[in-house]
């Protein structure tokens, strides 16, 4: 991998490209915290119980089976709009209707209309990331992928905070005391940032052209990455992808639930995990951009996986009597796990914006954000049981070892010739 100058990468922090990656990282963050953290913690305040709460974890699959939008995202789009843009605006829309939908339901009068309502929003939300991840692969140069990405996860985080902390803040009794039905009101007023973003987002100008049938842009994408890096790389890179995060994803599905079992209130969660976990993670997001701006994806990759599985450890600290229910306890552990995870995730979506082709962005790389979610959403649904059955601890140090695999075979990962960057 080249490396460059400091200088350089300031000159490319004033280009128009990154800020709207970043203001695409938000639209993207703002419904799966929704989904997958927001809804399972108001439904356990609502006295759900645990198994049920783990499987409403089951809503987030669209995220995991995303990849199969990536050949209508690949090859339909309104010709006057781009076809990147088309689908933004879809997905986009649909997401503020769904996400205000949901401040009709009730866990309590019926948890199957809010799992439904739920899913819908995970549908769109789903949708919305595939044309993102194809939009910033198209519209970013190869020196370029790795801070854009650091940006877009910046917003990414931003909305998470908004969401989860900002939504569990206004919803605590001591603060302003919203109802949950009146969070998922100012939430989707906040999602009309994601349609402004893309008006003002320029179409990629990519010299291929769509697919002409759906079969060419299923087919062709696959044979193309077996083609560039064979049988054997090619599984590696899809294990690498699916067991990376896996442990992390994991455990962090159930740590809202978590969180109110050891008895922190809305307040705490918003301020702890919310507060100085997006403080933690914007500086896990630089060090590892620049880490992986000077060094590669593959030291970056494995030395972010190392702290990640430490981090996670750390939690078990949280379930002793000594620790538990402490501010200053959970401050520290959660520092430590968004400071790691963001690193992780910053080298994830650069290593797999890395091995995508241009032709068949979409597909290819939905099929990679799938396969890295994949592992959580298949067993997130049993976690409230695993945990329930395991107790926390174990579940802690369960999820730590699911990520070794995903550790052993970054070292099988070759650079392939069309990626200067790995």
């Amino acid at each position: 991998m080249a490396k460059h100058s400091f200088k350089e990468l300031l000159e490319s922090l004033k280009r128009k490209r990154m800020w709207i990656n970043f203001f695409l990282g938000f639209s993207a963050g703002l419904p799966i915290m929704l989904v997958l953290s927001l809804v399972k913690i108001w439904s356990r305040r609502e006295g759900i119980d645990l198994g049920t709460v783990g499987l409403l974890g089951l809503v987030g699959i669209p995220y995991s089976l995303n990849f199969l939008m990536g050949p209508f995202v690949d090859s339909f789009e309104n010709k006057k709009i781009g076809r990147r843009r088309t689908w933004l605006f879809v997905s986009q829309a649909g997401l503020i209707a769904t996400m205000f939908a949901l401040s009709f339901c009730s866990p309590t009068k019926s948890i199957e209309m809010v799992g439904f309502v739920t899913l819908m929003i995970a549908c769109f939300g789903a949708t919305q990331d595939v044309a993102i991840d194809a939009y910033k692969r198209e519209i970013l140069p190869e020196e370029e992928i790795g801070m854009g990405s650091s940006l877009y996860v910046y917003g990414y985080r931003l909305a998470m905070l908004v969401t989860s902390g900002g939504g569990l803040w206004l919803a605590d009794p001591e603060t302003l005391g919203f109802s949950f039905q009146e969070v998922f009101r100012f939430l989707s007023l906040v999602m009309i940032a994601g349609p402004l973003t893309t008006f003002f987002a320029s179409e990629p100008v990519v010299h291929e052209r769509a697919p002409a049938d759906l079969k060419s842009a299923v087919v062709n994408p696959l044979k193309d990455f077996l083609t560039v890096h064979g049988l054997k790389s090619a599984l590696s890179i899809l294990g690498l992808i699916f067991f990376y995060k896996f442990g992390d994803s994991l455990v962090g599905g159930m740590l809202g639930t978590f969180y109110v079992d050891m008895g922190y209130s809305n307040k705490v969660i918003a301020e702890v995990t919310k507060g100085i976990g997006f403080f933690s993670s914007m500086a896990g997001l630089a060090v590892g951009s620049i880490v992986i701006y000077r060094f590669g994806v593959k030291k970056s990759l494995f030395t972010f996986g190392i702290l990640q599985c430490i981090s996670t450890l750390c939690f078990i600290f949280l379930t002793w009597e000594k620790f538990k229910g402490g501010w200053w306890s959970l401050a520290w552990v959660i520092g430590l796990e968004d400071f790691s995870s963001g690193m992780g995730t910053t080298a994830l979506i650069t290593f797999m914006s890395s091995m995508t082709n241009k032709k068949y962005t979409a597909t290819q790389y939905a099929l990679f954000a799938s396969l890295a979610a994949l592992g959580k959403t298949l067993f997130g649904g049993s976690a409230g049981f695993l945990v329930q059955s395991l107790g926390y601890a174990n579940f802690f140090l369960m999820g730590c070892l699911l990520a070794i695999p995903g550790l052993i075979l970054i070292f099988t990962i070759k650079r392939p010739k069309t990626s200067p960057i790995i």
